[in-house]
């Protein structure tokens, strides 16, 4: 079932990525400490960011979901990204938010969102997370979302974590109890 954009949360819309979000998007991958954890580890140019958003569109696109552009409801802000994405470990899901932004919360909101899009509407069975193991915040994240540790793989050039994460299983119904 396809998504219907944008997918809300408290505080948060996720939608999926515009040509004209390049700017606000290369404030956050043009960032080096924000970058040092995600994919080969570095901030990237103004063209790579360019090359990020194309790869999200084209992915989702391609698939029916990405990585997708996180605003801040109260300002209408971009702050990051959070979403999925098809990797060689499975859907994988991932985030990305400015430094401005961080520990408010705001990960695990946007995370959550998208785990409820996998295991919703799009009919996902599984998802996986790949953490640099010098990212303890970012495990946490995980953690709160009920993801478990299941091996270190090389992602990007170098060891991660992988985490995964199960569709949970349908709670039974009680006797009595309508549909």
């Amino acid at each position: 079932m396809p998504l219907t954009f944008p997918l809300h949360s408290d505080r948060l819309d996720l939608r999926p990525f515009e040509t004209s979000d390049l700017e606000a998007a290369h404030r956050v991958y043009g960032d080096a400490e924000v970058m040092r954890h995600v994919g080969e580890g570095g901030a990237v140019g103004r063209e790579g960011s360019a090359a990020l958003i194309a790869a999200y569109r084209e992915h989702q696109a391609r698939h029916g979901f990405a990585f997708w552009a996180v605003i801040e409801r109260a300002s209408g802000q971009l702050i990051g990204d959070a979403g999925l994405e098809v990797t060689a470990e499975g859907v994988e899901l991932g985030y990305t938010l400015a430094r401005a932004w961080w520990g408010q919360g705001l990960a695990t909101e946007a995370a959550q969102r998208c785990v409820q899009a996998a295991f919703g509407p799009l009919g996902l069975t599984r998802l996986v997370a790949v953490v640099d193991p010098a990212n303890p915040a970012s495990a946490g994240v995980l953690g709160r979302l009920g993801f478990r540790e299941e091996r270190v793989v090389t992602a990007h050039g170098r060891p991660h974590r992988l985490f995964a994460l199960p569709r949970p299983a349908p709670s039974p119904r009680r006797r009595g109890q309508s549909k």
